[in-house]
């Protein structure tokens, strides 16, 4: 069997390295090829070559480079790349992961060309169709063959929407896998200078509907200022927001950074007092570690974090941030603990499942 597995951006690579991983291990990997694809969407070498370097994941075997854009433009152009190589390698199975514009524009070339998609981190939903990755997440699930989910609500959404039960499989969460992998490692790097461990806070800030609009950002960076005169706040910034926040805006106590890598990324928010953040990843990965996290969003698709997990949706309005960091600062926030097969073994089932499902 040939399997392609696609990724095109950095919480993406995390996912799939796992899922290498775990073919490697399948019969010493001799018995199934692994295609990967990198999609390009994210090129720049901090939120690309640098993951794949710390992951020590193989160089893809094919990179479409399709780079920035629109959103039409990013996924036509991973289409019309990525559809001459399916028909040159044809792969039994395309394997996607999350809710980017690669994601989808893989899906619909591997069905249209007759191939089966599995969807890793299928059925979550925000319920807000005014999110790119909404749309994403619900056409991808919408022609998947096969889903595999990170939380019991996922499974519940794909019910609803007419998935027959038997194509779907509760795996556990492939982030989270790496997350367990690279814990002790990545608690090796060193915060950066002036930061102390549990003292200081970490924010991170990039989604459109946040960063796009001048009143929005800008009422964020109030927040954030605000929340800077009482705890020092480590700030890697997005390129998108880089081109959006000037930094004389931003209170002396905010360290400012570029990107970082994931380890030093890991590392940082596993000693960090709490999270202010727009990303949905990170709600998994501060829920992994114990770590309070403060949404900067209405809603979120990952509801396990707020049920189960340190995940709490502030919203952006000033008023509403700083209160919850003042409770966090206090000692009063959601401990949480744990969600059921988040375990590090979520690969391990999706190969299993992908390797077995015709037999």
């Amino acid at each position: 069997m040939k399997f392609c597995i696609v990724a095109g951006t950095r919480p993406n690579f995390v996912k799939i390295s796992s899922l290498l991983t775990a073919f490697s291990q399948v019969n010493g990997g001799d018995l199934y090829e692994v295609v990967v694809v990198h999609t390009g969407q994210h090129y720049d070498d901090r939120l690309s070559g640098s993951f794949f370097r710390e992951l020590r994941m193989r160089n893809p075997d094919f990179n479409l480079n399709a780079g920035s854009g629109s959103h039409a433009e990013q996924t036509a152009r991973v289409m019309t790349a990525f559809e001459p190589l399916c028909v040159a390698q044809r792969p039994d199975w395309v394997i996607v992961v999350g809710d980017v514009n690669s994601t989808l524009a893989a899906a619909l070339v591997a069905k249209k060309l007759g191939i089966r998609v599995a969807h890793v981190e299928a059925g979550l939903r925000s319920g807000d169709n005014l999110m790119p990755e909404e749309i994403n997440r619900r056409c991808t699930d919408a022609i998947a063959d096969i889903f595999f989910t990170t939380e019991p609500s996922a499974n519940m959404n794909l019910c609803r929407e007419g998935v027959s039960c038997d194509r779907i499989h509760f795996v556990g969460n492939t982030m989270i896998d790496a997350l367990c992998k690279y814990l002790d490692e990545s608690l090796r790097s060193p915060l950066p200078i002036g930061l102390v461990e549990k003292q200081f806070a970490i924010v991170t800030l990039h989604r459109p509907s946040n960063v796009d609009f001048s009143d929005r950002v800008s009422s964020i960076v109030d927040s954030i200022n605000r929340v800077a005169e009482d705890i020092p706040i480590l700030f890697p910034i997005h390129p998108r927001t880089a081109a959006r926040v000037n930094p004389s805006s931003l209170h002396p106590a905010i360290h400012v950074m570029d990107p970082m890598s994931y380890l030093q990324f890991i590392g940082a928010i596993a000693r960090a007092r709490f999270v202010l953040t727009d990303s949905g990843g990170i709600q998994e990965e501060t829920t992994a570690l114990g770590v309070p996290c403060l949404t900067m969003r209405c809603n979120t698709e990952r509801p396990i974090t707020c049920d189960l997990g340190t995940n709490t949706l502030v919203g952006t309005d000033p008023h509403r941030i700083v209160d919850a960091v003042q409770s966090v600062l206090s000692g009063s926030y959601r401990k949480g603990r744990m969600p059921e097969k988040w375990d590090g073994r979520a690969a391990n089932r999706i190969v299993y499942l992908l390797t077995h499902i015709d037999a």
